[in-house]
């Protein structure tokens, strides 16, 4: 090469490498204006917003926006990057989790979706006695044909309002042909005069409910419009979750019971606002969502003004 296409190119290159850390930097300042303009309440929880637009579970007002948890317990669907679910144990604190808890609370939100395990357990009750944390939870139960009340009694012995059959559990039993373990695990819920549900990321989880008439409160089933590139198709490799959306949105139209939606994002693949819209359009009462604690007070507010107009529903509110 010459040394004026050397300089030429030398030059070229450092106005790109410039431009792109400025992007970075600018990336970077909003990100951080975002994070230090919400986290202000460690003093206490007296700042709270209105509740964003609620429904009912059982006797419970629920607000239409729940809180997820797999993110605070340090659990991603990463697909191919492996490094994801140790970053988020990292980033996830305990302080870290109470202020994302407190941002839910403050920005209305009422309800999270926690899984059962002793960090959780431990994370709940100290929430409550240091920040008077006073969300509803929602206990994410697994259950075994030998235990099929161990997580379900100690959520509901550490403040759980409402438990449900975790996902994967139901359709491995659906899959082994013992809808007896999904029945008699709901019976012995039932018992507990908790409100009850099920989980599943495959239709035939509710179908198969439906057909046997169990007696149930709502629905957990995941829904998002498939239509982001590493969405499938089968088999699963951790990029899935709504392979089949149509036939799930038209059987959700004769099922009366409420449908809280989950993996509506398609686990960070799909934009908030299409995702939060095509959710509660196709029939979900509710929707989870897993939220860093910079997201909250957007996903809020995209709620807020989604819910704050008639919207065109293929079911009706339940």
């Amino acid at each position: 090469m010459s040394k004026k296409l050397d300089r030429r190119t030398f030059l070229h290159a450092s106005a790109v490498t410039s431009a792109v850390v400025l992007s970075f930097q600018l990336e970077e300042e909003i990100l951080l204006a975002q994070t230090n303009t919400s986290i202000s309440f460690h003093a206490g929880m007296d700042k709270r917003e209105s509740l964003l637009p609620t429904g009912r579970l059982g006797k419970y007002t629920i607000t239409r926006l729940i809180g997820g948890g797999n993110l605070t317990s340090g659990f991603a669907h990463s697909r191919d990057l492996l490094y994801v679910s140790s970053l988020l144990q990292h980033y996830f604190t305990d302080e870290k989790i109470f202020e994302t808890w407190q941002l839910c609370e403050q920005n209305g939100i009422n309800t999270m979706i926690l899984r059962v395990d002793d960090q959780v357990i431990r994370l709940v009750n100290e929430y409550r006695k240091r920040y008077n944390g006073q969300f509803h939870w929602i206990a994410q139960c697994k259950a075994s044909e030998g235990n099929l009340m161990g997580d379900a009694r100690r959520a509901l012995d550490n403040g759980a309002i409402a438990v449900y059959i975790h996902g994967g559990v139901a359709e491995r039993w659906i899959e082994q042909g013992r809808l007896d373990l999904i029945e008699k695990t709901l019976k012995e819920m039932r018992k507990t005069g908790a409100v009850i549900g099920i989980g599943g990321h495959r239709i035939d989880v509710p179908i198969s409910c439906e057909s046997e008439g169990f007696d149930l409160d709502f629905y957990m089933k995941t829904i998002n419009s498939k239509q982001y590139w590493s969405a499938g198709p089968m088999p699963r490799n951790d990029s899935v979750w709504a392979e089949t959306p149509e036939v799930t949105i038209d059987f959700m139209k004769s099922v009366n019971k409420p449908w809280i939606g989950y993996k509506v994002l398609g686990a960070g693949a799909i934009q908030p606002q299409e995702g939060f819209q095509y959710a509660f359009a196709k029939g979900c009462d509710f929707i989870c969502v897993g939220m860093f604690d910079f997201q909250v007070a957007q996903d809020v507010q995209l709620v807020r003004a989604l819910l704050s107009k008639p919207l065109k529903r293929a079911r009706p509110w339940i």
